[in-house]
């Protein structure tokens, strides 16, 4: 072989070995790119899994807490509908107390009272606290009416509480009417 030939063939074989090499640099290339193809979808579904976990997390939460607030408060339409019965009995033993002929007539309304009440009571019935002279709040009470307070100490404040008022749980149910003075 000449010179020529054998430099040809050196020249065809470093030019096959550097196509080989840039060959097995592409796959390789090509390998990394499908590998991080697959490490980002990973990383997606993750994500995604993730997300989703936490969403179901969050729905079981809320379920849970408007399961307990259904609980606490189902009977609150009932506990509405006996709250002017016992106003009825309250003012029924306000009236029978003056008569004193009526004496065993009001002990047997106080029996039946104290009876609904207590019933309502362990059913979580509770009245709203309110006493004459406490600061009115808009919150947990509703006025009715205002009248000029008797001295200046009384201004803003509860004069008189006309209607109790009730609490289901921590729900009130009923805000206290009250007259405030002005």
């Amino acid at each position: 072989m000449s010179k020529k030939d054998k430099k040809d063939l050196e020249q065809e074989e470093l030019e096959s070995a550097h196509i080989e090499t840039a060959e097995v640099e592409e796959q390789v290339v090509e390998e990394q790119t499908v590998e991080e193809k697959l490490q980002s979808e990973l990383k997606q579904e993750k994500d995604k899994f993730l997300r989703l976990f936490a969403e179901f997390e969050n729905y079981k939460r809320r379920t849970s807490k408007e399961r307990m607030e259904l609980f606490s408060t189902a009977s609150e339409d009932v506990m509405k509908t006996l709250l002017p019965v016992l106003d009825d009995f309250e003012r029924a033993l306000s009236h029978i107390g003056d008569d004193k002929e009526a004496e065993a007539l009001r002990k047997g309304v106080l029996l039946i009272y104290n009876k609904l009440v207590g019933t309502l009571e362990q059913k979580g019935l509770k009245v709203v606290a309110v006493e004459k002279g406490d600061p009115f709040n808009a919150d947990n009470h509703e006025a009715i009416t205002q009248i000029p307070a008797p001295t200046n100490d009384l201004k803003g404040k509860i004069i008189d509480i006309v209607e109790k008022g009730y609490k289901l749980g921590e729900k009130i149910i009923r805000f206290p009417k009250v007259v405030i003075g002005h």
